[in-house]
């Protein structure tokens, strides 16, 4: 009974298909495997960053503006963030714990001795999404951090650093567990 429902069910959709298309036929949909990726999303709560909040969230708008593979949103009340942002008097650093979690500190340290702070979030936030530093490097890389110099204030990662996000972000879209990381990066 069922195998005879299913199967009337089945032709009388193919005959409605037909009839809509005027007998022409039409093209499948495309595979799952051809269609793009949402990015995935990763909330981050700046509410322990103090003075530095609107340098964080200008971080984050730059990685939006920068990669399509993930999408860094702020946590509103109630939700759980992928990554904690605090500020204290230390250096800046980051702790990830898994790609795309972890914690992030923003040093009041740095930012004393003249480091620009929306650089300061964005290089650590590009900790978070699986970047490690590039240490000597010029100001053009984001991941050289503080070898680039007081002067240097540039918050974009170059085409390499957004390259690398790309593909550690397809990845995990693909279903591959990111590797699990416990090592604070001191910048």
């Amino acid at each position: 009974m069922y195998v005879r429902t299913l199967t009337g069910g089945l032709a009388a959709a193919l005959v409605l298909s037909v009839s809509l298309t005027g007998g022409q036929a039409v093209a499948a949909p495309p595979d799952a495997e051809d269609a793009p990726l949402a990015a995935r999303v990763l909330l981050y709560d700046a509410g322990g960053s103090a003075e530095f909040k609107s340098a964080v969230d200008r971080g984050a708008a730059i990685w939006n503006e920068s990669v399509d593979a993930v999408e860094l949103r702020p946590a509103a009340a109630g939700q759980r963030a992928n990554i904690r942002v605090l500020a204290d008097n230390g250096w800046p650093r980051a702790l990830p714990t898994t790609l795309g979690n972890g914690t992030v500190y923003i040093g009041r340290q740095a930012v004393s001795q003249g480091y620009d702070t929306i650089r300061i979030s964005a290089h650590e936030l590009g900790h978070i999404l699986g970047l490690p530093d590039r240490k000597p490097g010029p100001c053009s890389s984001l991941m050289s951090g503080s070898t680039a110099g007081t002067a240097c204030t540039n918050p974009y990662p170059n085409a390499a650093e957004k390259t690398e996000v790309e593909e550690n972000f397809s990845g995990a879209l693909a279903g591959r567990a990111p590797a699990a990381r416990t090592e604070v990066i001191v910048d």
